[in-house]
């Protein structure tokens, strides 16, 4: 998806087939399993089922062209990597133009292995970049504490499972109890991630934002930076 591209309520465009809509868009889903680099904008898409215009086709068409160009791209899992976990968390503020909600992403590794990401536009309206990145990383810290679980029913346990993030201000919150000016709207639930950090459950250390790979999740990004985060999502040509 072009950096440029505001899908937003399009009153006055023309509407297209919601059969054909439905089903391209059903059929993204389907594929987005193995092809994460889509997922944001499959997810953007996907919001538009119910009346679909010909601007919202246009992006979806856009999606489909991309796909066929880089048929070649595939999650790779080589053998030998170790069992290390880190799980990246980051927000666009107020990226959806309909209703100004933030977007989270959550990506988790084992070692380079990427076991699990979402793109999710977050529930509540966040009023700060603090609170949007505050959030998802709350959301990061439920899929560590659920990988935790799960390898400790394998029988392996993790000393630490890390979250990256790359908002200083989102991580002096979880470490800090003292309530900012800035932050003191943010419902109690968002807090778990503090109570979990002080517990020593996780723990949340700062990335840079060029590094963080949750990043092509939350928004539509440049062709090196894209390029770059598909590399570091495992996505690498197949090998014959």
């Amino acid at each position: 998806m072009f950096t440029e591209t505001k899908l937003t309520r399009d009153e006055e465009g023309e509407s297209v087939d919601n059969t054909k809509y439905r089903g391209m868009i059903g059929s993204l889903l389907y594929l987005m399993a193995s092809r994460p680099d889509i997922m944001f904008s499959v997810c953007l898409c996907a919001c538009f089922q119910e009346d679909p215009k010909t601007s919202y086709l246009e992006a979806v068409k856009c999606i489909f062209r991309y796909i066929k160009g880089a048929t070649h791209l595939g999650l790779w899992y080589p053998k030998g990597s170790g069992i290390g976990t880190k799980v990246y968390a980051d927000s666009d503020h107020a990226v959806n133009y309909v209703d100004r909600k933030s977007t989270s992403g959550v990506c988790t590794f084992m070692g380079c292995y990427l076991t699990s990401s979402f793109s999710k536009k977050q529930t509540a309206l966040a009023i700060s970049t603090i609170e949007a990145e505050y959030v998802s990383a709350g959301k990061a810290c439920q899929q560590a504490l659920w990988m935790k679980q799960a390898l400790i029913d394998y029988g392996v346990r993790l000393d630490d499972i890390s979250i990256m993030c790359d908002n200083k201000g989102a991580i002096d919150l979880s470490k800090n109890p003292v309530q900012y000016s800035r932050t003191k709207h943010i419902e109690i639930r968002h807090h778990f991630l503090r109570d979990n950090v002080q517990k020593g459950n996780i723990s949340i250390e700062k990335v840079s934002s060029e590094d963080n790979i949750a990043d092509i999740l939350t928004k539509p990004l440049k062709h090196e930076p894209f390029n770059y985060l598909c590399l570091g999502l495992g996505m690498m040509e197949q090998i014959d």
